[in-house]
């Protein structure tokens, strides 16, 4: 669904992200790992089209996005942090966001419900908490049926009871066939939600493949354990590397 080829960034002198390939199929979770730094926010900003590559390619469903915007409207994106106009009442954001999309009939209001965000629709978006935030982001993501979801540190700032609202319904769009790709520090999390692991560092992909098979390969059954492994696995191989 989603192909990347050759994809590298830079800024100025930096580069942000160094010749990435990496492809990924409709109903799997994808969990993008890696240190801040590593990339993983531009290549998913690339894959919105919000950044322009420096060079290589992006597909989404076989075509090229360069020049492109209308495959975004097939994706659903929660921020890590959501920025709204200020003096915005959630409903009238809700609101404004169904219009701008006429032409979808139905939308997914679960999260709305689920949270009990109708009950503040008249308060306004600079009022609110971070984790009243993230559950708007939230629920914008899933409103419109879009059949590939970014998730970006979607847990972040919740109370452990949204906290599970959000995984059984990130779970069951996983398994309604979507494409997920989720960004989180909280590995545990990501071993809930995810099938695949690719871990990025320094631009580049020393990862990609699914997390069963990370846990084989470290003898580990926990993520934060089997990332850790490889990290240190890869630290040790490009040590050896220096001193050859």
């Amino acid at each position: 669904m989603i192909l990347i080829n050759d994809l590298s960034k830079k800024f100025g002198r930096l580069t942000v992200l160094d010749q990435v390939n990496l492809k990924m199929n409709a109903g799997k979770s994808y969990a993008l790992v890696g240190p801040n730094g590593s990339g993983k926010t531009t290549l998913i900003k690339c894959v919105l089209g919000m950044v322009k590559p420096s060079s290589g390619s992006i597909e989404f469903k076989g075509q090229d996005i360069e020049n492109e915007w209308k495959y975004r409207e097939q994706i659903g994106y929660m921020p890590q942090i959501g920025r709204y106009p200020e003096n915005m009442k959630i409903g009238e954001l809700v609101d404004m966001m169904k219009n701008i999309r006429r032409e979808v009939t139905s939308v997914d209001e679960e999260l709305i419900d689920s949270f009990k965000l109708y009950k503040i629709y008249d308060k306004k978006m600079h009022t609110l908490s971070g984790g009243t935030r993230q559950k708007v982001s939230a629920s914008l993501a899933f409103l419109f049926h879009a059949p590939v979801l970014i998730l970006d540190e979607p847990t972040a700032g919740l109370d452990p009871i949204s906290v599970e609202i959000l995984k059984e319904k990130i779970l069951h769009e996983r398994r309604m066939g979507k494409l997920m790709i989720i960004t989180s520090h909280i590995l545990s999390d990501l071993d809930e939600l995810s099938t695949e692991m690719v871990y990025i560092f320094e631009g580049k992909i020393q990862y990609n493949n699914s997390i069963e098979a990370l846990k084989k390969e470290t003898n580990e059954t926990k993520l934060n354990k089997a990332v850790t492994t490889l990290i240190r696995q890869k630290e040790l191989l490009n040590s050896i590397t220096e001193q050859v």
